[in-house]
């Protein structure tokens, strides 16, 4: 499951070994008019029709993904620069839940890739900047308005058994001093499934296998 506003090629560097996993990416569908989030990850769970899969998250998907395993019985739950509680869930994007400033985000704000990625994000290196932005296809608005208020305003309490969270030590979104019971990656920010793509690729079959130290 993409981050917000990512389409499924944020995954093309990543490479399993194809005689091990077959591999389905799943893309974000239109949310309905004041939908939960407990219901629009119901209605997602529709995409998946293989049994006992491994769920993977990315961010905003991550949240997703964990709602999502309310209804499925899986084999594994990975989570990657993302948050298991609202107890994770860094002041400044809780602030906007009370002041949600977010609904009256112009549509040419929401629109441009390249604003989403500088200030949504926290990426400033142009080299960086340009790398990721190619990667947000996703520019509906009643989406991303939805996308952004189920994020500030998630309000899990109870963390899932059995998650395993993977998260970068360098992450601005979801800083690592508020995260609990986690693979850390050194260097890793969180963009980290372009960047850090080489340490997840060698580390994730062995995750999966829980063989991991």
């Amino acid at each position: 499951m993409p981050g917000l506003a990512a389409g499924k090629e944020i995954f093309e560097y990543i490479s399993l070994p194809n005689h091990l996993y077959d591999i389905h990416i799943l893309e974000w569908i239109t949310p309905h008019t004041n939908e939960s989030i407990k219901h629009y990850a119901k209605r997602m769970t529709d995409l998946i029709v293989e049994p006992n899969v491994i769920l993977i998250g990315i961010s905003f998907g991550g949240v997703v993904a964990q709602e999502m395993s309310c209804f499925l019985k899986l084999k594994k739950l990975i989570i990657i620069s993302s948050v298991k509680s609202a107890n994770e869930i860094p002041f400044k994007l809780k602030i906007l839940k009370r002041i949600p400033v977010y609904r009256l985000i112009p549509r040419r704000f929401l629109e441009s890739t390249k604003t989403i990625v500088r200030y949504g994000l926290g990426v400033k290196s142009t080299n960086k900047l340009n790398l990721y932005q190619k990667y947000l296809s996703i520019n509906d608005t009643q989406y991303l308005k939805w996308a952004i208020k189920q994020m500030v305003g998630w309000e899990r309490e109870n963390e899932i058994d059995n998650v395993i969270h993977i998260h970068g030590d360098k992450d601005p979104i979801f800083p690592i001093r508020r995260i609990k019971n986690c693979i850390v990656v050194p260097g890793g920010t969180h963009i980290m499934l372009i960047t850090k793509f080489k340490w997840l690729n060698t580390n994730l079959p062995i995750i999966f296998d829980g063989n991991f130290k």
